[in-house]
């Protein structure tokens, strides 16, 4: 059953310089105390409140956070070139698997429970106020007409999220994967703005382009608490979006503390508050706000009082459905690029032969 809700989008961009947050002095004493955080713009709010619960703790007493955000495969690759971080919080899982290559992050980081993630929403599809393009599911993206704003692949892991469910509407509908190509190609055809990234989309969708923002339920959730608002539909087809997050190897020891924390009942609970579904690893998607210690209503912006994580009738996740959560079934096959950037994947051929180019 596909959904269409009432909500709202931040148009706050991320930022790639460290900037401090906290309190404390910048004595050398102060440097064990200091976490260095480096992340994808969407998640920024619900960090900062994390952190401000932390710092009530035992551990956290005393912490400061240096923090940079921006598209998610930009910081990884900032990081992988000498940025300074000790805990990493992105998007896609391939992200953090840069930083293993590169012997910053080890190789272990996603082997507790929650196999690395810490924070998951889902794909959803963002309109126009009264829906005037009628949009009810991804098959109306590729009808004539349609104006579609995303990030680019190549830089943004919330834009792998989106291609990947508008991929698996067909593949995993019955398509094969030459319809599913197809369909691609049609989807990227009809873009009009391909952003850096996630959050650069959102800002280009407010200012007025395009007909459809593929979009983070979070986002949406999130940004009806700062009083801008725009429509979107859940599609009954769509996408488990599972953000990784890990400590470096060289990290200050309190940054072992905060992924704890933020693993933890208090930390899921402050994502879930910025529209963010809590990591379930027993029930991907759905959301136990007992578990997290809150009502569906203290959920402030939600479309639905009542239920602000709506039920999804095909929730597709990387190991459900596409050869597991290291994204080793689909990168290559959807995302891969030549040494000299050559397109070679079925998305990035998408792009190339549509003749986009990003912001």
């Amino acid at each position: 059953m596909n959904i269409r809700i009432k909500a709202a989008v931040a148009g706050l961009a991320g930022v790639l310089a460290l900037t401090a947050c906290g309190s404390g002095g910048d004595s050398a004493s102060d440097d064990d105390k200091t976490i260095r955080l480096v992340g994808f713009a969407v998640p920024e709010a619900a960090n900062k409140a994390i952190a401000e619960e932390f710092e009530k703790t035992d551990a956290g007493d005393g912490v400061k956070f240096k923090t940079s955000y921006g598209a998610s495969g930009d910081q990884s690759r900032a990081v992988a070139d000498g940025l300074a971080a000790d805990y990493v919080h992105f998007s896609v899982a391939t992200d953090v698997a840069r930083l293993v290559d590169a012997g910053l992050v080890d190789a272990s980081w996603n082997q507790d429970e929650n196999k690395g993630i810490v924070s998951t929403s889902i794909v959803v599809l963002g309109v126009r106020e009264g829906n005037p393009k009628n949009i009810q599911g991804w098959d109306d993206l590729v009808k004539p007409g349609v104006g579609i704003v995303t990030a680019n692949p190549a830089s943004s892991g919330a834009a792998r999220w989106n291609a990947l469910g508008a991929w698996g509407h067909i593949t995993e509908n019955g398509g094969s994967e030459a319809e599913a190509t197809e369909f691609v190609d049609k989807l990227f055809a009809n873009v009009v703005s391909l952003t850096n990234s996630g959050r650069d989309a959102t800002t280009s969708f407010l200012q007025g382009n395009g007909d459809v923002l593929l979009a983070y339920e979070n986002e949406a959730i999130l940004a009806a608490q700062n009083g801008e608002g725009f429509e979107y539909v859940i599609p009954e087809t769509t996408m488990l979006i599972e953000n990784p997050g890990a400590v470096l190897k060289d990290a200050v020891p309190v940054a072992e503390d905060w992924l704890e924390f933020v693993k933890s009942k208090e930390g899921q609970k402050q994502f879930a508050l910025t529209g963010f579904r809590p990591v379930n690893p027993a029930n991907p998607g759905v959301v136990d706000f007992a578990a997290v210690g809150i009502e569906p209503t203290d959920v402030e912006g939600a479309p639905d009082p009542e239920d602000p994580f709506p039920a999804v009738t095909n929730l597709l996740t990387l190991d459900g459905n596409f050869g597991g959560g290291d994204w080793s079934g689909v990168a290559d096959k959807l995302f891969g690029t030549g040494e000299d950037g050559q397109a070679l994947g079925i998305v990035t051929e998408a792009i190339a032969k549509s003749g986009k180019a990003s912001e």
